[in-house]
């Protein structure tokens, strides 16, 4: 040969040194920036070292595993495709990569971790994530363009040079010895590791705070885990430490509070007959006002933000539930858990799961069959999270989306305002009233959503600019207070039971493994006849379902594992579920047990008063029943033990 091998080999294998260096370099700065900005998060330089330390091999992981297919393409394709291939291919990893790093910023931002699993899901609506890029990430969205203009073309030119047809046209010899020798190598580096199980986002983790864990990532790599994982639903099973399942269903029977003889079904664990605290009600219709993204931190009677001078005055006629928490923090987890009194799951929420979209309990599938007009009311698309067809398929008559609107007030990027909403519900309730015929309905808003679209002059702007997220809550705020206005002057309020609850918090971050104060929630149950009251018990979004079929005086057969409120003493201690991504968090008394993938359950002493965790403890009998609790969830939709109806078998 007329140029030595060393030489020839480093010719050969130029795009790939160069795609390397050019990922780790971009990686590496961007991880960079994203630490200096969110510096205040680190416990000192130890923790910086390991969030760069673990993000080479994270990073590593993710360039071998393109690298791989353009290596074959340099090796094994004919002679003429070879350069251009590979560096199409290099080029498009290189573009990826730059594209997911510019808008992991403003993904922060509004979800305080990496792209993952709602980046993926998002792109399923590109009308309502158009708009809200537009109107509420407009710097990010042009960042994220002009990488997909600049990146491609930059790339594709440097890697066309380093890889002229020359460079590849090596003996069949040496491409076989390239191939034994690089290939074990680009493999090793994709698994990161030479344990038995690969690498993942739990090998990396190393604090309480989820952020900081997020940042050993690159946002490429998260989004893909995160599709791999979509791919095959989340089992707890497969994430948390085993309890065989004969322990699992009596631990949570045991935690539900029912007696022995209520249970109906030794098929169904859960199943059982709740008798409700009202025997003579005076209430026939049930209402859920389902407020998007409303934190008690922005409610005036909880402490929070003045931002919401209806619901306080509405809170002074009703029961108010000052220590509410949700199950998640997303919609459809907010969904789950009131209208189906569902336990969080590290999967996704039933709503967008294939097997419960028939045949899964909800209060409406209950209703029904008890004559209830049925119904769900929004001002967007109903099809958004899989909404519509979960509902219709269990138990919801009716889908009222923003194609019954004619001439609505105010149209957003989620749809109609939450004022049209608003006001289309109290005619359909005004109209089924005029039949007869009872009715449940949940009315699910959106106009406190990025953009932050609503009408201008409906409020007085708490601040300027006005699209802003304070002066959304104002305007959701005032909605509500509209519509109590009418709803009080109707034929249908002395026959209505009315709930208004928060989905989840708007963000939910923060130093702890899960969060907890970002999942507290405004609650109020209102209506004739419901005591005016603030009830400082701990309260979970499942304890909301069995509570209104008690208040509404239905005696009902059902699988929820929520308690009736109306029959829980002054001195609950209180109990609440939280996931907060693949952690899930249960509350009881004044202990915490955390679950994380991989991990034994940890218990913590928990203050009350600021939501701090406090040393690790021992309780193995509270972890016992967190485990459960966080097992059934998942064992139950995989066997289809959460039915609408069952057969007693005894």
């Amino acid at each position: 040969m007329s140029i030595a091998l060393p030489r020839l080999l480093e010719r050969m294998l130029r795009p790939l040194w160069l795609f390397l260096f050019a990922g780790l370099l971009l990686t590496t700065t961007s991880r960079a920036g994203l630490l200096l900005w969110q510096i205040d998060r680190f416990g000192g330089v130890a923790d910086v070292l390991k969030v760069f330390g673990f993000g080479l091999r994270i990073d590593l992981v993710m360039l071998c595993y393109w690298m791989i297919p353009a290596l074959l393409m340099l090796l094994i394709l004919p002679l003429r495709f070879r350069s251009v291939c590979a560096a199409v291919w290099l080029a498009l990893g290189f573009t990826l990569l730059a594209f997911m790093e510019a808008i992991t910023p403003g993904f922060i931002a509004q979800y305080d971790l990496r792209p993952n699993r709602l980046f993926v899901e998002y792109l399923q609506y590109p009308q309502e994530v158009f708009g809200m890029l537009l109107g509420g990430f407009l710097l990010e969205t042009l960042c994220g363009l002009a990488v997909l203009v600049l990146a491609p073309w930059l790339s594709l030119r440097a890697l066309t040079r380093a890889a002229p047809a020359s460079a590849v046209a090596s003996t069949w010899w040496l491409r076989v010895l390239v191939l034994v020798l690089l290939l074990p190598l680009l493999v090793l580096g994709a698994r990161g590791t030479l344990r038995h199980r690969p690498i993942n986002p739990g090998f990396t983790a190393f604090s309480s705070d989820p952020l900081v864990n997020d940042l050993t990532l690159n946002s490429l790599y998260s989004v893909a885990y995160a599709v791999r994982a979509m791919r095959n639903e989340v089992d707890a099973s497969g994430l948390y430490p085993p309890l065989p399942d004969a322990v699992v269903f009596a631990e949570v029977r045991r935690a539900m509070g029912v007696a022995d003889a209520q249970f109906l079904s030794t098929d169904y664990p859960t199943w059982h007959l709740q008798k409700p605290s009202v025997t003579a009600p005076r209430l026939r219709n049930l209402v859920i006002v389902l407020e998007e993204s409303l934190g008690a931190q922005y409610v005036g009677t909880l402490g929070g933000d003045d931002l919401t001078p209806a619901f306080d005055a509405l809170a002074e006629q009703g029961w108010l539930l000052e220590e509410l928490y949700a199950t998640g923090t997303r919609s459809v987890r907010g969904i789950e858990a009131v209208v189906t009194g569902f336990v969080p799951t590290p999967a996704r929420s039933v709503v967008k799961l294939p097997r419960s979209q028939q045949g899964f309990f909800t209060l409406a599938s209950l209703l029904r069959e008890r004559g209830y007009d049925t119904s769900f009311i929004y001002g967007g698309e109903g099809h958004f999270d899989n909404m519509a067809s979960f509902f219709l398929g269990n138990g919801f008559e009716r889908v009222v989306d923003r194609r019954h609107y004619e001439n609505p007030e105010f149209m957003g990027s989620w749809g109609v305002s939450d004022g049209d909403l608003l006001r289309k519900a109290h005619e359909e309730f005004s109209r089924l009233h005029a039949t007869g015929v009872p009715f449940f309905s949940l009315v699910f808003s959106s106009s406190n959503h990025t953009p932050y679209d609503y009408p201008p002059d409906a409020i007085t702007p708490v601040e300027q600019p006005p699209n802003t997220k304070r002066n959304a809550i104002r305007y959701a705020d005032h909605a509500v207070g509209e519509f109590f206005s009418l709803a009080r002057a109707s034929r249908y309020w002395n026959d209505t039971l009315f709930l208004v609850v928060a989905d989840h918090d708007d963000r939910v971050f923060g130093r702890q493994l899960v969060p907890v104060e970002h999942f507290r929630i405004p609650g109020l149950l209102i209506g004739n006849g419901i005591p005016v009251q603030r009830d400082a018990r701990v309260l979970s979004q499942l304890d909301l379902p069995p509570t209104l079929l008690s208040l509404l005086g239905i005696e009902a057969e059902h699988p929820m594992v929520g308690r009736d409120m109306t029959q829980l003493p002054p001195a609950y201690e209180g109990r609440a579920i939280m996931q907060y991504g693949a952690n899930q968090a249960y509350w009881r008394g004044d202990q915490v047990v955390v679950l994380q993938p991989g991990k034994a359950p940890q218990t913590f002493r928990f203050q009350r008063e600021g939501f701090t965790f406090g040393q690790p403890i021992a309780n193995p009998e509270l972890e016992r029943e967190a485990l459960a609790h966080a097992l059934w969830g998942s064992l139950a939709y995989r066997r289809g033990l959460y039915p609408p109806t069952v057969e007693r078998s005894r």
